[in-house]
């Protein structure tokens, strides 16, 4: 019997629960025996595809990818609904064994957009994988919110105070990201869905000046804004001896002076990557034939909303100590400017493929003129 690609899909994440019911009733577990006992259970997965008759659908190894992700985020939902009290004797094991770090509040925060946003865009993707659609957009903001995620997480952990209590499950990461890797490699393989334009179609979208070109003349100013304010918090966390860093580190947000690492690692992160992209993004929005915008504007997008979202959600939660959590005075602000980081990246792939024949590349002259760019 050959299951169909949806329910083959859901499979995966179904059975996180009852996995980790079933870690958790062995508490004398090891470390070592934990990793060993995941990595067990994501065998089983592959496993079960293959006898179920749904070796057909590994034609595209990344559903593969996407099913073994769906069930890890769900495994994170499970774990940010025990650490705030909903559900109780799930995943405790695993956290207390396994990786500490996510009783952190940026921990949390990431679990449940692992849960949720990671999770509908692994089952999309897989879905789309199975039924042999074109998924290759999608796929670039996945990737990007899960490199940010990972990232972040992972260097923050190194450097932070929870550093001295890494356990061996830490190596678990090194496959994980190696498997992200190479997802992003065959991601970036994957035919691009372009539209049929005539090569007079695109000589004219690339024609007009920027004075023209409204929408783009306003995304431009949003850009430049945002990279202005991406180098002053990157100057902050570099303790920049300036009065208005040290008044903005302890009046406007606190929360970067956290010792857990991880909005130090999130800002250098946008200090020495977001902010060359940006800067690079006004040159693509100014100069028609920059090919490489909506991919690249995709991945941005993808890892600038997840890394937003735990930002801004560590900043107000609970768990954050009191004297890094934002001050109420500093709120608007706050929400205001965090706000304008998380949209500018969103509209700027918005932009890019609403309307992509600006980033196409240059028609060659001579060609005939109802020839179709494919």
């Amino acid at each position: 019997m050959r299951v169909p690609a949806g329910p083959a899909a859901l499979a995966a994440p179904l059975l996180a629960l009852p996995a980790a019911l079933g870690v958790s009733a062995l508490p004398g577990l090891h470390p070592t025996a934990l990793a060993l006992t995941v990595t067990l259970v994501l065998l089983g997965l592959v496993s079960l595809f293959i006898l179920t008759g749904s070796l057909s659908l590994f034609q595209d190894p990344l559903y593969c990818v996407f099913v073994v992700f769906s069930f890890a985020s769900a495994v994170d939902l499970l774990v940010a609904l025990e650490e705030d009290g909903l559900i109780a004797g799930v995943t405790e094991l695993f956290v207390r064994e396994g990786d500490a770090h996510l009783r952190t509040s940026h921990g949390l925060l990431s679990c449940y957009w692992a849960g949720s946003v990671h999770y509908g865009l692994c089952l999309a993707l897989a879905a789309a994988a199975g039924t042999r659609k074109n998924y290759r957009g999608l796929g670039l903001f996945w990737l990007g919110s899960m490199l940010m995620s990972a990232l972040v997480f992972l260097l923050g952990n190194l450097v932070g105070k929870y550093s001295p209590e890494l356990s061996p499950t830490f190596l678990l990461n090194v496959p994980y990201l190696l498997l992200l890797t190479w997802a992003g490699h065959r991601l970036f393989q994957r035919p691009r869905d372009l539209p049929q334009l005539s090569p007079e179609q695109i000589a004219e979208e690339q024609s007009k000046p920027l004075q023209r070109r409204p929408q783009d003349v306003l995304l431009i100013l949003l850009l430049l804004l945002t990279a202005a304010f991406t180098f002053f918090r990157g100057l902050v966390v570099l303790d920049c001896p300036a009065d208005s860093c040290f008044d903005y580190t302890y009046l406007r947000e606190p929360y970067l002076r956290d010792p857990v690492g991880y909005p130090r690692v999130q800002m250098l992160i946008y200090l020495f990557y977001l902010l060359p992209f940006l800067l690079l993004a006004v040159l693509g929005l100014a100069l028609p034939g920059c090919s490489w915008l909506p991919d690249c504007s995709l991945l941005c997008a993808g890892a600038v909303a997840q890394a937003q979202f735990a930002h801004v959600g560590s900043s107000l939660h609970p768990r954050t100590p009191f004297p890094y959590q934002t001050p109420d005075e500093a709120l608007g602000f706050f929400l205001f400017s965090n706000a304008l980081v998380a949209l500018c990246p969103q509209l700027l792939a918005l932009r890019c493929h609403r309307c992509p024949a600006f980033f196409l590349p240059r028609p060659r002259p001579g060609l005939a003129r109802d020839k179709k760019y494919l």
